[in-house]
């Protein structure tokens, strides 16, 4: 971890020109080069946030960050194999795409070599005759570039996810919320709006959302949705999506929570995107995540977001393909 983050408008040397020469390496670089954090930085950050499914707000922070340092490893790069903490990557986003358009269940496509990704590259290996070892090195990454899928680019993930659909669950929910980013009367007010579904929803309250993902994959849910209140009078929900793969069930999810809330409240219409935020990537369960403000806004309407939720889950749940 960089240990001058958060880097903006007030980061001056060594810091901001790492950041430029990543910017550039990514694709995204800037015409000057100087140790401080011009407006064309800025400019380049933000487009780099937003073709990331990032937050845009032309600040390098954690999330950032990371993303930046992944997308400097290609397939082939380096040895990939099951660790822990696991290898984050997109060279493993580039691995896992090729793996499920051939038919390999890799998991989503997140860029994190996991136990499905371990899973299908032993597979990979033991059809193709290859040394069985969970190890994607030169002989394995030559192999997966070698060949071409026949399904073309449609990644076996997608089906998995809508064949999972079927049995859904919606009694088994979990409700996630960061750095008490919603008062303790939205969570209990949306929890017991779900308790309606005939389910006992599970909180998660987590110092980051990466934390509240590995709380609610251990928890095992059906359907995650994560919670946080902004300062602006908006309404924003986002589901999985990343290059060459999105989350089917999670951005139905998100269309039908934004399809009951504007006849219920008084917020303007919400955006609804597909995002790589760390809540969605890390969450095997299909999720959205819902920023919602402003703080008083919520306060005085926190029954109708609870209405909202619960409308579309059991929708979601019972009209799952």
């Amino acid at each position: 971890m960089n240990r001058h983050l958060p880097i903006g408008p007030d980061s001056t040397g060594a810091a901001v020109l790492d950041l430029r020469a990543r910017l550039d390496a990514a694709g995204f670089g800037v015409a000057t080069v100087s140790p401080e954090f011009s407006s064309d930085l800025a400019a380049g950050l933000q487009a780099f946030q937003s073709e990331r499914g990032l937050h845009v707000n032309g600040v390098c922070d954690a999330d950032t960050w990371a993303a930046l340092v992944e997308a400097g490893f290609f397939l082939g790069d380096r040895l990939l194999y099951s660790t822990a903490p696991m290898i984050r990557g997109d060279d493993v986003s580039d691995l896992q795409m090729r793996l499920g358009c051939l038919g390999f269940h890799s998991g989503r496509v997140d860029g994190i070599f996991g136990p499905q990704t371990r899973v299908a590259v032993e597979a990979f290996q033991r059809d193709l005759g290859l040394v069985c070892d969970a190890v994607v090195g030169p002989e394995t990454v030559a192999a997966v570039q070698r060949l071409q899928p026949r399904g073309g680019s449609s990644s076996v993930a997608g089906v998995r996810e809508r064949v999972a659909l079927r049995s859904i669950d919606t009694g088994h929910v979990a409700l996630a919320f960061c750095h008490l980013s919603a008062d303790d009367q939205l969570a209990s007010g949306v929890g017991g709006a779900l308790i309606g579904l005939g389910s006992t929803p599970r909180m998660i309250s987590a110092p980051t959302w990466s934390d509240a993902a590995r709380d609610v994959n251990d928890l095992e849910v059906d359907v995650c949705v994560a919670l946080e209140i902004r300062r602006a009078d908006s309404v924003e929900i986002s589901y999985f999506s990343t290059e060459g793969y999105r989350s089917q069930a999670g951005e139905r999810l998100a269309n039908l929570i934004a399809d009951e809330i504007p006849t219920l409240s008084p917020w303007p219409l919400p955006i609804v995107r597909g995002m790589r935020l760390a809540i969605l990537r890390e969450t095997r369960a299909p999720s959205v995540h819902l920023t919602i403000g402003g703080p008083d806004v919520v306060r005085q309407h926190r029954q109708l977001i609870a209405t909202a939720i619960e409308r579309s889950i059991l929708q979601w749940g019972s009209t799952s393909p």
